[in-house]
């Protein structure tokens, strides 16, 4: 059976829940459409989201409909679950974008948007709300069209048969050859339909539709729509490749991955290709559809499946013959909370519970420093926080609270360095010679060899590379996540006995902490991109602001009594100044904004000095080198004059 998988995406309180619902009811999953208000919602099933009224975890409902299977995912709307969203929608073949008709298109709408082009990701359009008093459709659609795009275009209620004049002409302005057949042989509902086909997935064209999800008005006419003017994916004979994009924990604790199958197919038992390496063998594939499942005896091209287990996999990784390809994700939060606890509680059950949350939710970058035993995370926002502390009570029984949200800052390494890591206590023996290098700013952590295999066998080397990913590792100045480093392996050493794969763990984290000590890091902070609209009246305070913060300013656009500023600055600044903006324009401002680029500290010194951090006691620089047969520590400096392998610093 052909499949075809469509997000629902919108800013919070859009009424893209009750439009699901509305949706799923008309595709004969559910009997009756329930409520955000009612907490009955299928697709918000955890009570966490029922009792907020929000969603906040991405899921999905399975229907079938004109001969084909459709996957309807609903993804989270509030900004503090962006990240959530994001990988939700690797996962889809169309989008659709709800706009609140009594807002018009809201930030988060346009990140939405944003984020879809960065896919490639063909959307269609329903305006909501059109019931409330005041809707002017006209006035609508032309603030879709200047937002989001001037490829909108309304579709009159189109779901088959004759298209409107107007209609017509859009798709015939996107087709020269169409347009010369409509100047002379005029329209043909076939040639047509083809053609809006094709500029939909080539997002050449953005279909919009109008209604009201609350009173069910034009929500089936949608449903027709989308079944007439989406594609489908049809069986391949290409091996299978998978894209993993969701990990869920059931209540027992077990592992349940999610992946879209790309190409190919795959049973139970099937062994499959892992991202890291190997082999993994599928014990059980699921079709999930809201809460409910049931076993699958086979997934094809185009299905979002589940797999019990497959430990170790993240999302945006890939599975099968894709296995040594991994997607970046653009949403990364700007803030770090500190967790506290009863001290009763041992670290490593808080650990435990907070690392399987992680694999949820790779942004969390959860870190424990081994000198304090103080446990961070990165979130986007304070509601996420509070969502993170119920999961932790409900799921793990834990009771948490967060120190004050604080702006995550990273570290880069200032200059060249060469580090040297030797590790050799009684019966273990490794030495590895790193250098390392400031990146390209966005770059993260490189990796390359110099090293000859004459020298190290290629199974070292390669183990090596492995350690230098497997954890974030942290500057020298304040303890903050290091980034933009290429990391270059000279040199290494193992012995024919006492070397195993543990040693080159710890040589390699040495060698790294060693030539940071060596090379100095550069503080980085992280800078926003930002896009304010606001009244002509209010634009000398805001600007003013802005100068005060050291914005860097694009040309301001002018639109009738209406201003767009956008510009880049840092987030330090820039995040108290939210409540600010909305006071400055009395409620009336629309502000958006994301994580644009890190940057070098415009001012670094008082935050190195508050974070008082030892790069001593933490990650230690130091070597182990074994004399009369007795393992001893040797301090950084000194490492070098006691290495084995050959000199290059």
């Amino acid at each position: 059976m052909n499949n075809t998988t469509i997000g629902i995406l919108a800013h919070v309180d859009a009424g893209k829940t009750t439009f699901s619902e509305q949706i799923l009811c008309h595709a004969g999953v559910l009997r009756t459409a329930g409520r955000v208000d009612h907490g009955d919602a299928f697709l918000d099933a955890h009570p966490l989201e029922r009792q907020r009224g929000i969603t906040i975890f991405s899921d999905q409902a399975v229907f079938e409909r004109a001969g084909r299977r459709f996957f309807w995912v609903d993804t989270p709307g509030h900004a503090d679950f962006a990240a959530e969203m994001e990988r939700a929608v690797t996962a889809v073949d169309y989008a659709v974008v709800l706009v609140n008709g009594a807002e018009g298109v809201q930030g988060h709408t346009e990140t939405v948007w944003a984020l879809l082009q960065s896919l490639s990701v063909p959307a269609f359009i329903f305006v909501n709300k059109t019931d409330r008093a005041g809707f002017d459709r006209a006035a609508a659609l032309a603030d879709v069209k200047r937002r989001l795009s001037g490829d909108c275009v309304d579709m009159d209620g189109f779901t088959g048969g004759p298209m409107s004049q107007m209609l017509i002409e859009a798709v015939a302005e996107r087709d020269e050859a169409l347009l010369d057949r409509l100047l002379s042989d005029g329209y043909t509902p076939d040639a047509w339909l083809e053609a809006l086909r094709r500029q939909i997935d080539a997002r050449e064209l953005f279909p919009v539709y109008f209604g009201s999800a609350l009173n069910d008005v034009g929500v089936a006419e949608f449903l027709d729509a989308l079944c007439l003017l989406t594609g489908s994916t049809a069986p391949d004979d290409r091996p299978f490749d998978a894209l993993i994009y969701k990990v869920r924990h059931d209540p027992q604790g077990g592992r349940l991955t999610f992946f879209k199958v790309l190409s190919g197919s795959v049973a139970p038992r099937d062994a499959v290709d892992l991202p890291g390496g190997g082999t993994a063998k599928l014990n059980e594939l699921r079709l999930y559809s809201g809460a409910r499942y049931r076993a699958l005896p086979k997934a094809e091209r185009g299905m979002l499946v589940c797999a019990a287990g497959l430990d170790g996999v993240k999302p945006g990784e890939r599975i099968g013959a894709g296995h040594g390809c991994h997607s970046r994700f653009a949403t990364e939060p700007m803030l770090a909370a500190t967790v506290e606890w009863d001290p009763a509680v041992p670290v490593q059950r808080v650990l435990h519970a907070l690392r399987q949350l992680e694999e949820e939710d790779p942004a969390l970058n959860v870190a424990c420093a081994e000198s304090t035993g103080l446990i961070d995370v990165n979130v986007m926002g304070p509601i996420q926080l509070e969502v993170l502390k119920q999961l932790l009570l409900d799921r793990y029984g834990l009771e948490v609270s967060f120190g004050p949200l604080r702006v995550m800052y990273m570290e880069t390494i200032a200059a060249p360095a060469v580090g040297v890591g030797h590790y050799e206590p009684l019966r273990h023996y490794a030495e590895v010679q790193l250098r390392l290098s400031p990146g390209a700013p966005g770059s993260g952590i490189t990796f390359a060899s110099r090293c000859h295999v004459d020298e190290l066998a290629l199974n070292w080397q390669r183990l090596i590379e492995t350690h230098v990913f497997e954890k974030p590792h942290k500057g020298v100045l304040t303890g903050a996540r290091l980034t933009d480093v290429q990391v270059e392996l000279l040199h290494g050493r193992a012995h024919l006995k006492h070397t195993e794969g543990g040693d080159f763990r710890q040589s390699t984290y040495r060698a790294i902490r060693n030539a940071l000590m060596y090379g100095g890091c550069v503080l980085l902070e992280p800078v926003c991109r930002f896009d304010l609209r606001l009244s002509a009246d209010d634009y000398g305070r805001v600007m003013g602001d802005l100068t005060r913060m050291r914005a860097k300013l694009d040309p301001p656009a002018l639109e009738g009594d209406s201003c767009t500023l956008r510009g880049e600055c840092a987030f330090a600044e820039f995040s108290g100044y939210i409540a600010d903006f909305m006071a400055a324009t009395h409620g009336r401002g629309v502000l958006r904004y994301q994580l644009d680029h890190y940057a070098p500290c415009r001012d670094p010194q008082p935050i190195i000095e508050a974070a008082r951090y030892n790069p001593l006691a933490d990650d230690t620089p130091d070597s182990v080198f074994c004399s009369h047969g007795v393992g001893c520590t040797v301090p950084w400096d000194e490492v070098r004059n006691h290495a084995h392998t050959q000199a290059e610093w």
